[in-house]
């Protein structure tokens, strides 16, 4: 007779979502998941998705923080539409992401949370494991609470103490699910938790504990298992997009010769990378948490003018505050990185929900002609290179470069193949040499139109910078009409001939489908699913993701011409798509826009493509 264990399915890609209070530890129990998932081999993406008040009220459906992973053997570019998996902590998480898994999808419940106070506090009438609001799933009901107490009652912790673990034990039987070893995490909590040896004890006991339980309950017809994913060979790990770009960022330096500098505010969803930049003094960075952004980006722009690799970090609001100190920049033709993690606005808007917002404020949000580089990275992992081109562009051309992220790909995770810096585009700053008898501080390269960089103290090179509008050549302050013009036709030209640097835009597909599907940023890995759905199906539609903004690739009139119909998609109401109106009034563009604080999922897209098609 065949025993449970021996009935293992094996599945192509699986999507598990872990929901429960904000205090629940749902984005460390994913984390975790995810790491024992890059330890298995397989490719993955994630998406945390947090509340946004701080302290929500405990077991209601506005304190519900989720973490969804998608995983496979195949080429993951989401994390997913529908959960297959949903692990709910309480009766809140469950109502909260009823709507966010499929019809068939397997729901581990802590049934000791499943009372009547917390039924009324999630807005259930009645209790939701007996009434038939699950029919056609399969229900685990774990009394994950009272099994935590158990398995640490040796350790004489209270109470409270004790169910802090208890993440880990819907963790345990979630690997029991998938036949994930689970002891590689414990060296996660020898490492996290090395000055509380008793709290090592109790999360290896707890989590041990989970595991034996989906071991020797009946509830699981099969287990499951995903194969490794094919992928070359090299160092991998897990990374998300605010570690990707602070990595970026230090590559950067390496290969320019310049340390960093980085000049910022603490502000969601960007805060990580300057906690990860402040770990790597070793490397010469020099992190400053200022006590505002205008702070955070005047100081930077003192690092620029010093010689460093200056870099500021924020989102939405703090790009407003720092508009007028990014003209400074521009007008003195210094170099700086400001990455703008974007999130839900305006105002305060949605601080850990995710937007593609501010596009117009990247692109024109500034007094006077204040052209700038405007990139934006197309996933957690392309936030390394993308970070990289940032400062290569910012250093060699001697101009600011807004590189724009969002709080999905910021926040949401990845297999990163670790490349070596070495081979790495080189990145040559235009700096001065000593007693240069040609320098002038405005004479300007003829292809890029850049001036040099003159590093104070060095010999023979004295000038003055500033806000006020400067002589061409020689820097000198000056109100000349003509000379204003002259200088902000130089400055912009210099921005427009970035494009003569940048990769042309590709288009994934047909050079001339019926439908073009246009996006931008970090929607990269939903359009490029429903683009390859699509065309499985016999569709004809083509995908330009673009990532450079300002200027626009060269090629790209040459590709808009091409299609019977486009279809811009974007998160907001529209940024990217009245832009390129401007750019190229010639064309007619369709809209595809979702601002709800969430990303696109690849079912919506197909079903938007597919009735343009029946249009035709």
């Amino acid at each position: 007779m065949t025993s449970k264990k021996d009935r293992v399915v094996e599945l192509k890609k699986a999507v598990i979502r872990f929901a429960g209070d904000s205090g629940d530890g749902m984005q460390l129990t994913g984390s975790l998941f995810s790491d024992s998932t890059a330890f298995a081999g397989n490719d993955f993406a994630t998406f945390p998705d947090y509340p946004s008040e701080i302290r929500a009220p405990q077991g209601t459906v506005s304190g519900v923080s989720g973490f969804q992973i998608h995983f496979g053997k195949v080429d993951i570019h989401t994390s997913g539409d529908l959960a297959d998996v949903l692990v709910a902590m309480n009766p809140a998480s469950l109502k909260a992401n009823m709507n966010w898994i499929t019809r068939e999808a397997i729901i581990i419940v802590d049934s000791d949370t499943f009372t009547e106070k917390n039924f009324e506090k999630a807005g259930y009438k009645s209790d939701p494991l007996e009434d038939g609001t699950l029919t056609g799933h399969v229900v685990v009901k774990a009394p994950i609470g009272t099994m935590t107490k158990e398995a640490v009652s040796s350790l004489n912790l209270d109470n409270k103490t004790a169910q802090k673990s208890k993440n880990m034990f819907a963790l345990g039987i979630v690997f029991y699910m998938f036949n994930r070893d689970y002891k590689p995490t414990f060296k996660f909590f020898e490492q996290k938790f090395k000055a509380n040896p008793l709290i090592v004890e109790a999360n290896k006991a707890v989590l041990t504990a989970g595991y034996y339980f989906g071991d020797t309950i009946e509830a699981f017809a099969n287990t499951y298992k995903v194969e490794p994913a094919d992928l070359a060979k090299g160092l991998y790990r897990n990374v998300t997009g605010n570690l990707a770009t602070a990595w970026g960022l230090l590559a950067a330096a390496e290969r320019s010769g310049r340390k960093i500098f980085l000049g910022s505010y603490p502000i969601t969803p960007a805060t990580e990378i300057l906690q990860e930049l402040t770990k790597h003094k070793e490397l010469s960075v020099v992190a400053l948490q200022a006590e505002d952004e205008i702070a955070g980006i005047v100081s930077s722009i003192g690092a620029s003018f010093t010689g460093s690799l200056a870099v500021t970090t924020t989102s939405g609001p703090g790009l407003s505050l720092k508009s007028e100190a990014i003209g400074l920049a521009v007008i003195t033709e210094l170099p700086i990185v400001i990455v703008d993690v974007q999130r839900g606005g305006p105002s305060t808007g949605l601080p850990t929900k995710s937007e593609q917002s501010d596009l117009y404020q990247a692109l024109f949000g500034r007094n006077g002609e204040a052209p700038v580089i405007v990139m934006a990275a197309l996933s957690p992992v392309d936030c390394f290179y993308a970070a990289y081109e940032a400062s290569k562009l910012a250093l060699e051309h001697m101009t600011p470069v807004i590189l724009l992220t969002d709080g999905s790909i910021a926040n949401g995770s990845e297999v990163f193949r670790i490349p070596k810096v070495a081979n790495l585009q080189p990145i040559i700053p235009p700096i001065v040499p000593a007693n240069d008898p040609d320098y002038k501080p405005y004479k300007r390269d003829i292809e890029k139109l850049n001036r040099r960089w003159a590093l104070p103290g060095t010999p023979g090179l004295r000038h003055r910078l500033g806000g006020l509008e400067k002589d061409n050549v020689f820097g000198n302050v000056s109100s000349d009409p003509k000379n204003h013009q002259l200088m902000c036709e130089l400055r912009q030209e210099k921005v427009n001939r970035v494009a003569n640097y940048i990769p042309e835009q590709e288009v994934i597909g047909d050079d001339h489908s019926d439908v073009l599907m246009v996006s931008w940023g970090g929607t990269y890995g939903v359009m490029l699913t429903a683009l390859e759905e699509l065309r499985n199906e016999g569709k004809s539609v083509s995908l330009a993701h673009f990532k450079y903004i300002m200027p626009l690739p060269r090629n790209t009139r040459e590709i808009l011409s091409g299609y019977k119909k486009i279809v811009v998609c974007e998160i907001n109401l529209g940024q990217f798509v009245n832009y390129l109106r401007m750019q190229f009034p010639e064309f007619s563009y369709l809209q595809y826009n979702k601002i709800q604080g969430l990303p696109f999922m690849v079912a919506e897209l197909k079903d938007k493509v597919n009735e343009l098609l029946n249009d035709l």
